[in-house]
């Protein structure tokens, strides 16, 4: 009897030794690309001139480098309406900064990268955006019993079709929470958008709590941007999981002229932020 459990034994320690090889797996990864973060946001009540543009390379996905940062490109946006030029000034740093944009409500504006020899072009027209009407808490609104929750509410108008971005954040947080939002079943009526959280010691996640501060801020975007945000809300979401799907690149509308294949990640958006910040009661 002792010498089958020690065989046994043996067959089992065997097996789990077996477990632990090492198996490699080729990857296969895409080329890099420009990544283009153009988001243009006119902030109600100021001039709007300040903007900023930031332009880096792709890495692989399971790469743990920084992206890196593009520099000795040309930036401009020009209004469609009359020709007039925007030029972005090269910061050295990946970033383009210009303190001269005149920004105009509806009107189409055209961002022209050159890179490398390469041209990259987009096109949008500035969003507006309706006013945050009322912010309340409450322990009853939302999805979670006995959790605090931040409830954003705003008049819809009905004169068309609205899309929204809203981006919560609170102020020790380093990534917002973002929600996006259509008008589909509520056009010309009050929107609300809650905001809640629940403890998880896994992640270091803490529900919303007294004196907590959420800076809370209200976009107008337009269809198409709706509906990229829309998927990369969606991939983001998803990621956590162990058995989710590696996301697929995601396509902006960012066009290279010379070179289609080439194409540019991110996205080039114009729209009219309301800005709030609210303590938690």
């Amino acid at each position: 009897m002792k010498k089958i459990l020690k065989y046994v034994f043996i067959l089992i320690s065997l097996f789990l030794v077996s477990c632990t090889d090492v198996i490699d797996v080729e990857l296969q990864t895409g080329p890099p690309r420009l990544v283009i973060e153009a988001s243009l946001n006119w902030e109600k009540g100021t001039v709007g001139n300040n903007q900023m543009i930031k332009l880096s390379i792709s890495t692989p996905y399971f790469d743990s480098t920084d992206s890196e940062e593009v520099i000795g490109a040309s930036v401009k946006i020009i209004n469609e309406n009359d020709g007039t030029e925007f030029v972005f000034i090269d910061q050295n740093n990946g970033l383009y900064t210009t303190s001269s944009f005149i920004p105009e409500l509806h009107q189409i504006y055209i961002l022209e990268i050159n890179y490398l020899g390469e041209t990259f072009i987009a096109k949008e027209s500035l969003i507006p955006v309706t006013n945050i009407s009322n912010i309340t808490q409450s322990k009853e609104n939302g999805f979670i019993d006995d959790v605090i929750g931040v409830s954003v509410s705003f008049i819809d108008p009905a004169d068309k079709d609205n899309y929204y971005l809203v981006k919560f954040q609170e102020q020790d947080d380093l990534f917002p929470t973002l929600y996006d939002v259509d008008d589909e079943f509520t056009n010309g009526n009050e929107m609300t958008i809650t905001y809640e959280k629940i403890t998880d010691e896994e992640t270091g996640e803490k529900e919303l709590e007294p004196g907590d501060v959420l800076d809370i801020e209200l976009y107008g975007i337009s269809k198409n941007y709706y509906n990229y945000i829309r998927l990369l809300i969606s991939q983001n979401e998803s990621s956590g999981s162990p058995f989710s799907s590696i996301p697929a690149p995601l396509k902006g509308n960012c066009v290279n002229l010379l070179n289609p294949e080439n194409y540019a990640y991110g996205y080039f958006r114009l729209t009219q932020v309301d800005r709030t910040r609210y303590s938690i009661q």
